[in-house]
């Protein structure tokens, strides 16, 4: 495990779970996200597709914009930042990451969804997989109760999430 004073990978991990629950709250996707600097969350966000009739509203990208909130951030600020996030990032948050120079992103799980990890490791980010059960279950548990919602969300991106 990739561990940092006092905080190590899986307590930011149970904070992006944190956002995935309230998005379930919201009767949305339980994908959640949050973006760490200097071991310090500076952002957090969740899906919003449902919740907001978004397109483009997924939770890591919800949480690189919670962290400009405070004042745009600084090339130098994303090159110090992780971003820690419940499901593997798709193509359009994996390339947010990849324009922003985020050098490493922690998956909660990608076994559910296998995300756009071979565009993010061709561009030089790190990618860590954690495994998390609670991350896999939340999202099982979703899709088991809500498939029509969760297959008409695959169809709108052609049912793909990863990249050639």
């Amino acid at each position: 495990m990739d561990e940092t004073i006092g905080k190590d990978n899986n307590y930011f991990i149970n904070e992006a779970i944190k956002e995935a629950k309230k998005s379930l709250t919201e009767d949305g996707i339980p994908i959640g996200a949050v973006l760490v600097k200097d071991n310090e969350i500076i952002g957090r966000g969740h899906n919003k597709l449902i919740q907001n009739s978004s397109a483009i509203l997924h939770g890591e990208l919800a949480a690189i914009e919670d962290a400009n909130k405070k004042g745009r951030l600084s090339g130098e600020d994303y090159r110090k930042s992780t971003l820690y996030t419940t499901l593997s990032p798709c193509p359009m948050c994996s390339g947010a990451v990849i324009l922003y120079n985020i050098p490493k992103v922690v998956i909660g799980e990608n076994k559910t969804l296998l995300g756009a990890e071979k565009l993010l490791i061709s561009n030089g980010v790190k990618v860590v997989s954690l495994n998390n059960s609670e991350s896999r279950e939340l999202l099982e548990k979703y899709i088991e109760e809500n498939p029509k919602a969760w297959e008409e969300e695959l169809e709108k991106v052609g049912n793909k999430t990863t990249t050639k």
